[in-house]
């Protein structure tokens, strides 16, 4: 029987929040998706590979999900959410809480002295709880928060809004507070909304069509609308006319759009440069931001912030706006990668402005995205089959990697090839080191892996294993080392010899 084995996926960076510096290397290993939130960036939800759900932090309100409003400095288990493979999770400034899970439920919890959990009270909740009003037959794909509301997209294309409405920022046409979820309808009927974001007190939509609307408190202009006036009902903006807008970020009282051709807009307060336009005037219409032609994929900003970030085509990012402390009032590129580099290390507070995802498209460096393509069957070309396993990889690559095997695939067309004289575990060592120039075997299996490098002659790959093998020796494996080298490299008893004499 063939057992293709496949990569396992890399763990999601989270070391740049402190939030998380307690936690040993083996449990940050395991985080897939998180979440960094509080008022000083000082509590976080988790998720890991195994669908286990975490919190940890100060737990103002019973934001936590635990139960209970107890701090906590080390992890928890959400018990109801784990298994429920959260896609979309925002938070506001209470804080409260609120995900959509892959069915499109959507769960809530923490502060609720606007309604902002839409249960219909405003009674905190200490456990997450479904919010089914209204959202029963419906699926949910993302959600977003303000300070004190909430609104969700469904796949259908719909925007539902509950919470805090001093401002109009439900949309339902009044400034009452709205308990439970409502559809927002007004100039948002029949139309299919695509992206959402939230200011403080203020919402944003896109539709398919690239048309922008706007609703909620408009003082700095942040609507866009071209006035400072509140809105209780979706505006579309008209200075977009003829514009696609394919995606929305909303800073505490600002906001960035991205369209379709990478160009990037603002508008909003901009006291702190937020805006990118050199200057500190608030914009009550969209304007365009300079970014010296390059094209832009991402935009972000979070409703607790006055910072702004733009990510590249080509994988840089550039912030502005309030950057820990200072105002920097044009696009600034940085050396990070990632656009929640910046939230990370430059925001007030410090925390992230989406749920951070393994599986999102963050820019990847060459050596990353290497990396990540090996064994991995969507796209290779080859496999090659050992032990009754395969192992999935690139011909072009192997070809510029290692001159046996430019030498091998120039000669055959076959898609699959068998290995018979060395083991699954270090052929398929070997192939990872072509991809990520480095090894990662017990000294046991090392020496098996100097022997293929030997055959293949890879000295660079033969040093690698000495030093792994010199490095990995101790007393009490000595003797098992020098058994299974006795059938290969000479150079193996020489480091056993090293190891004795010394």
């Amino acid at each position: 029987m063939v057992v293709c084995v496949t990569s396992q996926s890399s763990m999601l960076d989270v070391g740049k929040w402190p939030v998380f510096a307690l936690l040993p290397p083996e449990d940050l290993q395991l985080i897939r998706q998180a979440c960094v939130f509080g008022s000083a960036a000082n509590e976080a939800i988790y998720v890991t590979v195994n669908d286990e759900v975490f919190a940890l932090g100060t737990n103002c309100s019973g934001c936590l999900g635990l139960g209970d409003t107890q701090s906590s400095i080390e992890p928890r288990r959400i018990d109801i959410l784990c298994g429920k493979k959260i896609v979309s999770l925002s938070y506001g400034t209470g804080p409260h809480v609120v995900i959509a899970t892959a069915d499109g439920e959507v769960y809530s919890w923490g502060h609720n002295g606007y309604s902002q959990l839409g249960n219909g009270t405003t009674n905190h909740g200490l456990t997450p709880a479904l919010v089914s009003t209204n959202l029963i037959s419906k699926k949910v794909k993302e959600v977003a928060c303000g300070s004190h509301h909430t609104i969700a997209l469904t796949t259908e294309g719909e925007v539902y809004a509950w919470g805090y409405n001093n401002s109009g920022q439900v949309g339902s046409g009044s400034t009452a507070n709205q308990p439970t979820p409502r559809r927002v309808s007004s100039c948002l009927q029949n139309k299919v909304v695509v992206n959402i974001a939230c200011g403080q007190l203020c919402s944003m939509a896109v539709l398919d069509n690239g048309e922008t609307y706007g609703w909620g408190y408009n003082c700095n202009g942040q609507l866009g609308l071209g006035n400072n006036g509140n809105q209780q009902t979706p505006c579309r903006i008209a200075a977009l006319q003829g514009i696609n807008i394919i995606q929305v970020a909303c800073g505490y009282a600002h906001t960035l759009a991205l369209t379709d051709e990478g160009f990037v807009y603002s508008w909003g307060a901009n006291s702190y440069g937020q805006l990118g336009t050199g200057n500190k005037s608030n914009q009550a219409v969209p304007t365009l931001i300079n970014m010296d032609k390059e094209r832009m994929v991402e935009v972000a900003a979070c409703h607790t912030s006055h910072t702004s970030v733009a990510k590249t085509q080509s994988g840089q990012v550039l912030m502005w706006g309030q950057c820990r402390g200072q105002a920097v009032a044009y696009p600034h590129l940085t050396h990070f990668t990632s656009t929640d580099d910046v939230f990370a290390c430059f925001a007030t507070p410090a925390v992230t402005w989406h749920l951070l995802s393994v599986d999102g498209d963050d820019y990847l460096t060459v050596a990353q995205s290497l990396k990540r393509e090996f064994d991995s069957p969507e796209i290779s070309d080859l496999r090659f089959l050992v032990d009754g396993k395969c192992i999935h990889v690139h011909k072009a690559l192997l070809k510029i990697r290692c001159e046996h095997f430019r030498a091998l695939l120039n000669e055959t067309d076959e898609e699959t090839i068998e290995i018979h004289q060395f083991s699954f575990l270090v052929y398929r060592a070997f192939l990872e080191y072509l991809y990520t120039d480095t090894i990662n075997l017990p000294p046991e299996d090392a020496i098996g892996l100097l022997d293929l490098s030997t055959y293949y002659r890879e000295s660079r790959l033969k040093r690698l294993c000495q030093e792994t093998i010199k490095r990995g020796i101790t007393e009490e494996n000595a003797i098992t080392l020098l058994s299974a080298a006795v059938k290969y490299e000479a150079q193996v008893r020489m480091i056993y010899c090293d190891f004795y004499c010394n």
